[in-house]
């Protein structure tokens, strides 16, 4: 069993319908899981994911133990890693309180009024904020704890990554010690165990199944694709999809810029968000991506943490989250409020591919691979959507301004089907892709009747380059697998390798640029006189080189 109605729980008849007015009847696992043993007053440790309704966890109970008789002091704080989970959590907490007289709230964050937080921690019982504004407000003795009654640690593991051990071990050490400790976080590293066995008495673990958020609402696929046709592929991706409202994930600031940047130059509607930004930067894009007006948001894992919005359609992850529980956290964020959604995750490579396969046994759920939809594919898609949203606004009332406008065109001779289509590539624009198809990497063996071709790489033994290097240059960079690649050469100062003759072109092209062990490569056909021939190091110790063929090395 892992519901029970709300009304089930005990609750306050205000509560009760505050949670009815939100658009809830049942519980989620944590809620069902955590409620009972919070408002025992019992210390309650919580292993649980984004989106899986955590906050209504903890501050229904948090709003049921407020005595509203105490005509001042807070009596609960709620510490969250960022500005934007700690407006969302006061939010959430205000709708649970919605029916109860007398509950007062205030957040506190960086990057606001400190005036204004200052007059509303004057009549709040209840303070959700970051550690670093909360202890600003401690030393101000504008925030006094004295008769605080529960404390709670939202989202700890990211506090502790961003740096706020030292403020929440200051926070904990100076409230009472008959508080209740109340500590929620995704992961339990050590760090989160030291703090448990430290502040908290006899805490009570909660645990929720984390597969059953991600897999039941969610499918999930990744595309393997060459290293230099990332953004491409991202490209046609969200052409074929056509999201309504979808995020990208990177690992890096400077990725979340460059995708940024290129989505934007592609005529995408995508804003990026990563810690860089200061406060009023981040607060408008948050604005502009809840409202509609972005639809891609990119962002980096821990820019991301505290986002709350229910209609994301779709999460694609550029870059290979860097653990099982940053995929768990990332997909987390489409799937919500019983709603579909679809995780993409887009590699590069064999290594890349191998780690999909390894991330879905971990998670238990099927992690499907698929192909690279065709330039064909994308504009049938686009098609079929474009001709779905005419229809759509011929069933609704039209302007008699336009009405007028299309019969004076009429009369004037014009022909009705030139008339729709000038008028469809106004609104929707040239009916083509301004980039190139973008092949997924197979797994195929070499037949032994493939022909082959040799291509010269202008790097070699003095750069220390091995066979591995190259066909691990090759296999990122293009549609070839290891088995594709026939014999390899490496001389002092260059490398010739055969390749299937029908993937010549192909891998000319798509090696363009391509680093080896961190020199940058110009990679070309092999001819009887290569332009890479004419050094003095390639000529002199001939008798040197060496050759190697399916992985057999051999003197020459």
């Amino acid at each position: 069993m892992d519901k029970l109605l709300f009304k089930d729980l005990n609750l306050s008849s205000e509560v009760i319908n505050a949670i009815e007015d939100m658009g809830f009847k049942t519980t989620t696992e944590i809620q069902f899981k955590a409620i009972p043993l919070i408002k025992k007053g019992l210390d309650v440790i919580g292993k649980s994911q984004t989106g899986t309704g955590k906050t209504v966890a903890f501050g229904i109970p948090c709003v049921e133990a407020i005595d509203t008789k105490v005509k001042k002091g807070v009596q609960a704080l709620i510490l969250c890693p960022t500005r934007e989970l700690a407006v969302q959590a006061c939010e959430e907490i205000n709708k649970i309180a919605k029916y109860k007289p007398n509950i007062k709230t205030a957040d506190i964050y960086g990057g606001a009024s400190i005036e204004r937080q200052i007059s509303k921690l004057k009549s709040a019982n209840i303070v959700v904020g970051t550690p670093g504004r909360v202890m600003d407000h401690m030393r101000r003795r504008t925030l006094k704890l004295d008769n605080l009654k529960m404390i709670v640690l939202d989202e700890a593991d990211e506090m502790l990554s961003m740096g706020f051990r030292e403020d929440i071990e200051t926070i904990l050490t100076v409230t009472p010690l008959e508080r209740q400790t109340i500590l929620f976080s995704a992961t339990m590293p050590s760090e989160i165990l030291a703090l448990t066995r430290k502040f908290q008495n006899n805490p009570q673990m909660v645990e929720v199944n984390r597969n059953q958020h991600t897999v039941s609402n969610i499918s999930q696929c990744y595309y393997n694709v060459p290293m230099g046709r990332k953004m491409d592929a991202l490209n046609l991706l969200l052409k074929f999809y056509n999201p309504k409202l979808s995020m990208i994930f990177c690992n890096t600031k400077k990725m979340v810029d460059d995708i940024t940047d290129y989505l934007t130059k592609h005529k995408f509607s995508a804003q990026g968000l990563h810690g860089d930004m200061n406060q009023s930067q981040r607060t408008k894009v948050m604005n502009s991506f809840k409202s509609g007006k972005t639809n891609i948001l990119v962002a980096t894992d821990v820019a991301a943490r505290g986002i709350d919005v229910n209609n994301i359609d779709y999460v694609i992850n550029y870059d290979i989250p860097q653990n099982t529980e940053y995929y768990i956290h990332r997909i987390g964020r489409t799937g919500r409020a019983g709603k579909s959604g679809k995780a993409i995750t887009i590699c590069s490579g064999r290594h890349q591919s191998e780690i999909m396969s390894r991330l879905a046994r971990l998670v238990k759920a099927k992690i499907s691979l698929e192909e690279m939809p065709t330039i064909d594919e994308v504009l049938s898609k686009r098609y079929e959507n474009e001709l779905a949203e005419i229809k759509s606004n011929l069933s609704g009332p039209i302007n008699d301004k336009y009405m007028q406008m299309a019969s004076s065109l009429q009369k004037e001779g014009y022909p009705s089907e030139k008339i729709i289509a000038a008028l469809l590539c106004m609104h929707f624009g040239e009916f083509n892709l301004d980039i190139d198809e973008v092949k997924s990497i197979k797994n195929s063996s070499a037949a032994k009747s493939v022909s082959y071709k040799k291509i010269i790489i202008n790097i070699g033994r003095t750069k220390r380059v091995a066979p591995n290097h190259i066909v691990g240059a090759i296999t990122e960079s293009t549609v070839l697998s290891g088995k594709d690649i026939g014999k390899i050469e490496i001389f002092d100062d260059k490398t010739i390798v055969c390749v299937p003759e029908h993937a010549l072109d192909d891998t000319i092209k798509q090696m363009k640029n391509c680093k080896i062990c961190g020199t940058p490569t110009v990679t070309k056909i092999y001819k009887s006189k290569s332009p890479f021939d004419n050094s003095s190091s390639s000529k002199r110790n001939s008798s040197q080189n060496r050759t190697y063929n399916k992985g057999k090395r051999k003197r020459k």
